[in-house]
């Protein structure tokens, strides 16, 4: 009895001076906020799609009601992924100071390319104002397709990789399944009719 008890003071001791102190959690803590902190503004993967279609499709909304086209940037930048919104921010600031919307749009693009983004869309939508600007067409309904053509792409993609998938596992599958078959369903009909040859029964 007194083994025991003194065993269990060993443990508990030594449980106490190995546990994590407060002040060391509160480190890990702190320097996992500051790694996050560090990584915003070069987001690993690129926006989803099916996210920049919705906001594209918000945009045309709001150039539709007749908003401005800074004033319809500025909105829909607040709830936009980053790199659109960085898009629509950049264009709407320099827009507000009086710039040409040729320039304006041109310089934000410019720094999404700069920034390493590379999103194809952001160099359509800028390319989209610009003409739009130029020719005077309707920049709306420019902005509704190029939704449409985003979200059929990522569809199209989609379907694409669900496809191979498909393809992929037919390979692993085939082979797990086929020894349960020949074990399973081959090996006991084939002993079955030896057994029956060699006792003469057949």
């Amino acid at each position: 009895m007194n083994t025991s008890v003194i065993v269990a003071g060993l443990c508990a001791g030594a449980a106490l001076i190995l546990w994590p102190s407060p002040t060391w959690l509160l480190c890990r803590i702190t320097s996992h906020s500051g790694d996050r902190s560090e990584s915003v503004g070069a987001p690993d993967r690129p926006d989803d799609p099916f996210t920049v279609a919705a906001a594209l499709d918000l945009f045309a909304v709001c150039l539709r009601s007749g908003l401005p086209v800074e004033t319809a940037a500025q909105i829909v930048a607040a709830s936009a992924p980053e790199t659109l919104a960085e898009l629509l921010g950049t264009a709407a600031d320099l827009l507000t100071l009086g710039a040409d919307s040729d320039h304006a749009w041109t310089m934000a693009a410019d720094r999404i390319g700069e920034a390493g983004g590379g999103a194809e869309y952001c160099r359509s939508l800028a390319t989209l104002v610009r003409r739009s600007s130029r020719a005077g067409a309707s920049l709306s309904a420019g902005v509704g397709e190029l939704a449409d053509t985003i979200r059929h792409r990522a569809e199209d993609r989609a379907l694409e990789k669900a496809e191979r998938a498909g393809v992929a596992i037919s390979g692993p599958l085939g082979l797990c399944f086929l020894p349960a078959f020949v074990c399973l369903g081959i090996v006991p009909v084939v002993v079955g009719l030896a057994g029956g040859v060699f006792s003469g029964t057949l």
